[in-house]
């Protein structure tokens, strides 16, 4: 039963996905981070960059438990542990993880600096607004033409999809005009979004 420390925010779901989709037994522990618990002791222990999401899988490779923080070493820990969520070969290996970095690099920081600005920041500085909503609308048309190859960003379904999904998807709700002429992206924010376990994985915890 692994061990998953978490709470609503894009980084938190992707793991709560990667989980659902592989049929792997979790608990969900949340980690309140409007209220300081990613700075308590006892999660330092296990994150000591006090940050979500976090796991601890008591069958770790070498039988042993191990903790895993950051939500994209998770994804591929993750990966590697079932042997699934990667396409096979070391080109579709190369090309899934290439998209993971490029969630993990450019979609995460990019969005989250627009969704900060834009909407929590307390003195709003057009620049910095503009600044993120310009790049932000500059890596969806990144995406878009890299999904126009195919039904997903690699050759298969994989963690790229599983990182990319819960950033695009929060980003859609709150920013529509960037998503404007992009059907790419749209038609698979509706394939992945109807998949069951990305369902079920989105309401975690």
């Amino acid at each position: 039963m692994i061990d998953l420390y978490t709470f609503p925010t894009p980084n938190g779901r992707k793991v709560s996905i990667a989980l659902e989709e592989l049929g792997l037994e979790y608990t969900a522990k949340s980690v309140d981070i409007t209220k300081g618990a990613q700075f308590k002791p006892e999660f330092l222990a296990i994150n000591p960059n006090n940050k979500i999401p976090a796991i601890v899988d008591p069958q770790g490779p070498d039988g042993r438990p191990i903790t895993v923080f950051e939500s994209g070493a998770i994804l591929l820990y993750l990966a590697e542990k079932t042997g699934k969520l990667m396409p096979v070969g070391a080109r579709g290996k190369t090309e899934a993880t290439q998209w993971l970095m490029f969630q993990m690099g450019g979609v995460g920081p990019m969005f989250g600096q627009l969704n900060h600005f834009g909407r929590f920041a307390s003195t709003k500085i057009p620049y910095a607004i503009e600044r993120y909503h310009t790049e932000s609308r500059r890596l969806l048309k990144v995406l878009d033409g890299q999904l126009g190859k195919g039904d997903y960003v690699a050759s298969t379904y994989s963690v790229a999809d599983i990182a990319l999904y819960p950033w695009v998807a929060g980003t859609q709700g709150a920013y529509p005009e960037l998503f404007a002429g992009l059907a790419n992206v749209a038609q698979w924010l509706a394939r992945v979004g109807g998949r069951p376990a990305v369902q079920r994985g989105m309401k975690v915890p």
